[in-house]
């Protein structure tokens, strides 16, 4: 702990502001990995199954039941927007799962983009503590008594140095959090778009034969 203390005494004032960036980071991973590896963590081949087996057996209530029972789950809530239209026209259907998957796809990719921006925030707070360490260098050495030069200039090379290396050290986290969290909402979104397409086309086939059993 006394070296973490250390590290951060001899990078300066700049120091603090990325380690507010670095409280905000692990939050947003914190936020995003529970809300898309936990919330969103539903068995949606089976969900799909179940649901196009309950339509095509005509029971339009028991597939809403099966979407009930994952009520935070982004496919199902779509997949029940269009199971409460189901004896709708095609235009009907379409639209209300259309409508579905934009109201809850922004859900998916909230902050999508947060964490890049706040990995660019702290490199560019790392690199200008860095300039302002060099700055302070260059002074020392040009307006410095002589037997201070040394440990002001150590000083003044340890807030360059220390900040590049703590701007680096919240980043390059940031920027892997960021890939492998949106590559999970990418994933979400396009079991969102194939399950609501599938259950369009069964719906609209399902219309077009005359109905079943009615939604309630």
């Amino acid at each position: 702990m006394s070296g973490i203390a250390q590290f951060f005494i001899e990078g300066g004032i700049w120091m603090l502001p990325i380690g507010i960036l670095s409280l905000l980071v692990l939050a947003v991973i914190i936020e995003r990995s529970y809300y898309l590896l936990v919330v969103q963590n539903a068995d949606t081949k089976t969900l799909s199954l179940d649901v196009r087996k309950a339509v095509q057996a005509g029971d339009i209530d028991q597939a809403i039941k099966v979407c009930d029972a994952l009520p935070k789950s982004a496919v199902a809530r779509v997949l029940k927007r269009g199971l409460e239209h189901a004896n709708g026209s095609e235009d009907e259907i379409r639209g209300s799962l259309e409508e579905a998957t934009m109201e809850i796809v922004p859900e998916v990719q909230t902050r999508s983009n947060t964490l890049a921006g706040l990995a660019s925030l702290a490199t560019l707070l790392g690199l200008l503590g860095t300039v302002m360490g060099l700055i302070e260098a260059f002074t020392v050495v040009a307006d410095a008594p002589p037997d201070q030069k040394s440990v002001l200039l150590t000083k003044a090379i340890s807030v360059a140095m220390n900040c590049t290396a703590f701007g680096l050290i919240v980043a390059i986290p940031a920027l892997f959090g960021q890939l492998l969290l949106s590559g999970t909402a990418k994933s979400i979104v396009g079991e969102i778009d194939n399950t609501s397409l599938r259950l369009e086309n069964q719906l609209v086939a399902r219309s077009a034969k005359g109905g079943g059993t009615h939604a309630r």
